[in-house]
Order: C-alpha cells, then sequence, then structure tokens
C-alpha cells in the first residue's frame, strides 16, 4: 500500500467515529448507540432504517415544543400557541437545524438516493432530525429528549409574532377540530409508490367523530400528511 493510500485510509472516520462526533454536538450519548446508527438510516440504504424511530419522534418533538410555548409564552391563547409550534416544527425548521448539527454528511443513504442528491433533500434531513430525537427518547426518556429539543432549539428565536406567519393545513385543521371539541386527526401512511430514492407517500387523514377519512400524496410522509389534512378542510368546509 502506498503512502498516499494509507493516508487516505486513515482519514476516513469509521462509523463509530462518526456518532461520536454526533453525539458530542448534541451532548447526549447514548447508552445504546445501535439506536443513534439506525435513526441514521434511511429506508433506501437498509430495511432497519429510521422511519419507525422518525414517527416516535415527531410526537417527542411536538410535546416538547408544546411544553417550551408553554413556559415561553405564557399570555397566548391555544391557537396562537398552535401557529407558532407549527413554524417551529415545520420542516423548513427541522432542515436548517439537521443542517447546522452536520446531519447531511453522515446519513447512510442507498447509492440511488445518494446519487439523486439525498443527503442535501430538506425532507430526509428534516425526518433524519426527528428519529434522532425519537432514539434519545428510547435511549434514555422523554426527559432527555426534552432537554435535547431545548438544546438544539436554544438559538431558534421563539417570539409570540411567529404566530403571524400562515397557517399550514395541519395547523389549520387541529385548530377547527378543538374550537368543535373533536379529537385530533389519526394519520397512516396506506402506501408508498416508487424506488426507495423517489417514493411518494399516500397518506390517510381520519377524524373519527365524522366517521370521514381523506387521502393525500406527497414526497415525503409529512408531505403526504400535509395533502390530507388539505383535502380533509376542503370536504368539511363543504359540509358547513
Amino acid at each position: 500500500m502506498t503512502t498516499r493510500a494509507r493516508t487516505a485510509t486513515r482519514s476516513t472516520p469509521s462509523q463509530q467515529q462518526i456518532l461520536e462526533t454526533l453525539q458530542a454536538r448534541l451532548d447526549y450519548t447514548f447508552q445504546n448507540p445501535a439506536l443513534l446508527a439506525q435513526a441514521l438510516t434511511h429506508r433506501s440504504f437498509s430495511s432497519d432504517h429510521n422511519e419507525r424511530l422518525e414517527f416516535l419522534g415527531d410526537s417527542v418533538l411536538n410535546l416538547a415544543i408544546a411544553n417550551l410555548l408553554y413556559q415561553r409564552l405564557n399570555t397566548l391563547p391555544e391557537g396562537d400557541l398552535s401557529r407558532v409550534r407549527a413554524n417551529l416544527v415545520k420542516q423548513d425548521t427541522l432542515h436548517h437545524l439537521a443542517v447546522e448539527l452536520g446531519l447531511s454528511g453522515i446519513l447512510r443513504l442507498g447509492e440511488g438516493e445518494m446519487n439523486s442528491g439525498g443527503q442535501k433533500r430538506p425532507s430526509i434531513l428534516a425526518d433524519a432530525l426527528e428519529a434522532v430525537l425519537g432514539a434519545v427518547y428510547l435511549d434514555a426518556g422523554y426527559d432527555a429528549a426534552d432537554a435535547l429539543v431545548r438544546r438544539i432549539f436554544s438559538a431558534v428565536e421563539i417570539n409570540p409574532e411567529m404566530q403571524a406567519v400562515g397557517k399550514d393545513a395541519k395547523t389549520d385543521l387541529q385548530e377547527w377540530l378543538q374550537a368543535r371539541k373533536f379529537k385530533l386527526p389519526i394519520y397512516r401512511v396506506v402506501g408508498t409508490l416508487g424506488a426507495a430514492h423517489r417514493q411518494t407517500f399516500d397518506v390517510e387523514c381520519e377524524i373519527t367523530e365524522l366517521a370521514r377519512c381523506e387521502r393525500g400524496i406527497g414526497g415525503s410522509r409529512r408531505a403526504g400528511e400535509q395533502a390530507a389534512a388539505a383535502a380533509m378542510l376542503q370536504v368539511i368546509k363543504e359540509l358547513k
């Protein structure tokens, strides 16, 4: 082996080194590092991917942000708090935070997804950040995940004016339901289409009290949920 080859080999970080570097950025050390490795694994890379962790992390994030806003913006009414939260947990915000944490350089993607720029795709990065939060929750419980959310969002400016930004479909639907004392909608992925690196998600939105289900399709689970919520909003507005 040449000197150049030996140098190149030494300069390539191992998976363990990559995980250790990220844990330092998170200021959190996993008891079970395999959870973190899974959180960074896209479905195009392995069947042991991060989508279930993302599902869990999405709920953890929403609760942690709701708790943070309840404490910090203690004069805002429920509807305004929901809009501020929607701005903090939306894809653009999570994408920006994931880039700051360096997730784009350490995600495990299949060759097709990597070649198509998947490591920079906002939906993939936002989902990976939620998966990391889900992994922390499983590793050490809610308090550890809540503390991580607060660290990650510590540099994000949070103020009452954020609620003035336009509502997305999921937030609009949630407020409509809450105003009528209905349960929150249930979202479920009912199908996926296309190759692993070019998938679209067919998502169903169910409102129990109305005994109605509507569906939407998007390039990510999150986008599919928004499309399904928009379809449901169209239906309930016609019912008025």
